[in-house]
């Protein structure tokens, strides 16, 4: 299980804090300081069964610059702008197996450890 983490967010803090508290074994990935490559993204966004803008947090400054939000939705592009700024990605997202959550509330965290 991996958990891709961002320690400034209350969101992620809280998944990971829900992970700790179930006793299980994972890796955390801070996700700003290491990011997925487009491949990775590519997977996990497929685990997830979502579409990257669906996973896009299209308030932060970044995505005002590249204006996501009029951006055509074309799934390769996504990704590779996600890849290339990855505060774009919504977190937490965790990956069990070859399934994963975007886990913001507690019911995305229990259905990510019931899979693991």
């Amino acid at each position: 299980m991996e958990i891709w983490h961002n320690p400034r967010c209350s969101k992620s803090r809280a998944a990971k804090a829900a992970l700790d508290e179930a006793g299980v074994t994972y890796t955390e990935r801070r996700y700003l300081d290491d990011p997925p490559t487009a491949a990775e993204l590519e997977e996990v966004l497929t685990a997830i069964g979502a579409e990257p803008w669906e996973v896009a947090r299209l308030n932060e400054p970044v995505a005002k610059e590249l204006g996501l939000k009029d951006l055509e939705r074309d799934r390769r592009r996504w990704i590779e702008l996600m890849a290339e700024h990855p505060v774009l990605i919504q977190r937490p997202i965790i990956v069990t197996g070859g399934r994963a959550v975007v886990a913001r509330d507690d019911d995305a965290v229990r259905s990510a450890l019931d899979s693991s």
